[in-house]
């Protein structure tokens, strides 16, 4: 089927859209890759089909005076039917932002591409879900100085990374709902926050900041001295005791 549409001086015909379809599998945290792993300002990414017309980033020109779009290539996303930051469209994967102002809670999302709504997803959200961003199985961590932690530079014992996360949890202030945060602002539980290495909690005085990375929206950052007694290329875990993120991450270090 063709719909005819009419804009003034203007007559042309469009294909009729197809409706986004993705299920709650399909549905994941964004750096742990897992499904039913949310919590508020979490990026989560929606895989499946008919999700966008095209591909569109988020560039400069999309945050509008610290905002962060609700729609980009008429691509929306309700969680707890309020719409979400949308950070990147395509056919077959949406990453977006869950609202930093929901609770602990259970709720639904839904996927809208250009007015055609996909399934309605009932999720649970979490005060945490950590999650590590990752490449390869290693996580993502710059040396104090700013170059990326990799195999032919990796971290050295007694050095400050600065490992990179989402989900973590609510933070002192809290950044408030489709605003890029601005200034540094710690977890509320900070205290409680755990690093954990092939299973082993680093000293607490070795974590310095766990908290939102300023000019990003639901990014969080981990500034962490790593313990003269590290062992090589260890697993990696942070977050609250009860809630770590998943398994399987290592990090480089020689």
């Amino acid at each position: 089927m063709r719909w005819l549409f009419l804009i003034p001086g203007l007559l042309w015909a469009q294909s009729e859209l197809s409706f986004p379809s993705y299920s709650a599998a399909s549905i994941a945290h964004a750096a742990a890759n897992i499904s039913g792993f949310y919590a508020a300002n979490t990026l989560v990414s929606i895989y499946g089909t008919n999700l966008a017309l095209s591909t569109v980033a988020l560039s400069a020109a999309d945050v509008s005076g610290g905002n962060l779009p609700s729609v980009l290539g008429g691509v929306r996303v309700l969680v707890d039917n309020r719409f979400a930051d949308v950070i990147f469209v395509s056919p077959r994967q949406v990453n977006f932002l869950i609202p930093t102002s929901l609770g602990v809670s259970g709720t639904t999302i839904v996927l809208l591409n250009n007015g055609r709504g996909g399934a309605v997803i009932p999720v649970d959200l979490s005060e945490s879900a950590p999650g590590l961003f990752e490449i390869d199985g290693f996580a993502i961590a710059t040396h104090g100085n700013g170059p990326l932690v990799t195999a032919a530079a990796p971290a050295a014992r007694g050095e400050v990374l600065v490992l990179y996360a989402t989900g973590l949890g609510p933070t002192a202030p809290l950044t408030p709902a489709h605003r890029i945060a601005t200034t540094a602002a710690p977890l509320v539980r900070f205290a409680e926050f755990e690093v954990r290495l092939n299973g082993v909690a680093v000293p607490a005085n070795h974590i310095e900041y766990v908290g939102v990375t300023p000019g990003f929206g639901g990014l969080y950052q981990i500034n962490l001295r790593i313990p003269a007694n590290a062992p090589a290329d260890p697993e990696i875990r942070v977050g609250p005791p009860e809630r770590l993120s998943p398994a399987g991450v290592r990090l480089r270090l020689r």
